[in-house]
């Protein structure tokens, strides 16, 4: 008889968890749709929270700081169970963040880590090592033009950074200059935001191809605005790829498109599917885990023409040839 009682209430409690669970409001403040990564992001998230039968609470901020604080505000007054958060630059978050903990609502970051990390707290923590994406841009680009015998040849660069104040603008443009010290012959001669979309990357280049007439490299922080600059070098008159060498990064779909064609040369790896890892993050949290503070990171790659350019200090880290996995892409 009490092996039956146990049962019942065993069977019970699990029933009233998947319950509970099944019953989850998320909601998910999302900066915007401004890149094709972005809308992969998205709707990677969007319907795995929604595969999961928990009810979704959206908001797309526009690429404004403005919405994403007005929206942050709606969660808590609706009390929803999780807040899953990616912020559109990294400072101004002191005051609305501490609010969402004071409610006691769960807070995961997603993809951006807000410069007031410390001083709150979060369930969970994911996304890119955005400076290390960075310095693979570097070390990709110098590597690249040794391999070709030009790595003694003075060497022109742009940089097309992201948002201003977003973490993945400032920490893949430290990464970019960090790796450039290693190949002294590689001179930034220009840098300057393309707001991580290819309607503003374009016009940027379009201005420094009348600026500076010996453009050999572009480091363009997404490949957006990769795809941009490869449009106004075509309008130019000149061929990309070839007279000038494009690296974007992100590694969505149609950059592997643009160097199967070409016109990109090189694309680093941010995968934006991290459905995986926040359901299983939440489940767990459900059950009663806890994660530490660390940003988790998952595995990426570098994507080329070729295959086999060092893209790491090392040199034991090396680019696989976009033509031979196009087809395995999901973005």
């Amino acid at each position: 008889m009490k092996k039956l009682v146990a049962l019942v209430l065993c069977l019970m409690m699990m029933a009233a968890f998947t319950a509970s669970a099944s019953a989850l409001t998320v909601a998910f403040s999302q900066i915007g749709q401004e890149s094709d990564w972005r809308t992969a992001n998205t709707d990677d998230l969007c319907k795995a929270i929604e595969a999961e039968g928990w009810t979704l609470v959206y908001d797309d901020a526009q690429q404004k700081q403005e919405n994403q604080i007005k929206a942050l505000r709606n969660f808590i007054s609706q009390g929803v169970d999780y807040i899953l958060f990616t912020g559109v630059v990294t400072t101004g978050w002191d005051e609305v963040l501490k609010e969402v903990n004071e409610a006691e609502i769960p807070l995961i970051l997603v993809d951006r880590m807000p410069d007031c990390a410390d001083e709150i707290e979060y369930a969970a923590a994911f996304g890119g090592d955005f400076t290390e994406e960075g310095r693979r841009m570097g070390f990709w680009a110098g590597n690249y033009f040794k391999s070709i015998g030009r790595g003694e040849e003075e060497i022109n660069a742009v940089i097309l950074e992201g948002t201003t104040g977003a973490t993945a603008a400032t920490e893949r443009t430290n990464g970019i200059l960090e790796a450039l010290q290693n190949f002294p012959n590689i001179k930034v001669i220009a840098s300057q935001t393309g707001n991580f979309t290819r309607a503003e990357g374009q016009p940027v280049m379009e201005a420094w191809l009348k600026a500076y007439p010996d453009i050999d490299l572009v480091l363009a922080e997404n490949d957006d605005m990769g795809l941009g600059a490869v449009a106004a070098i075509k309008a130019a008159g000149k061929v990309p790829g070839k007279d000038i060498i494009v690296v974007g990064c992100d590694a969505v779909k149609v950059a592997f498109e643009a160097i199967v064609a070409g016109e990109m040369n090189a694309t680093i790896e941010c995968t934006p599917l991290y459905s995986r890892f926040v359901v299983d993050c939440i489940k767990r949290l459900e059950a009663g885990e806890t994660f530490g503070r660390d940003v988790l990171h998952p595995e990426e790659f570098v994507y080329d023409a070729e295959g086999g350019i060092a893209y790491n200090a090392e040199g034991d880290k090396l680019s696989i040839k976009a033509g031979d996995v196009i087809d395995e892409r999901l973005y």
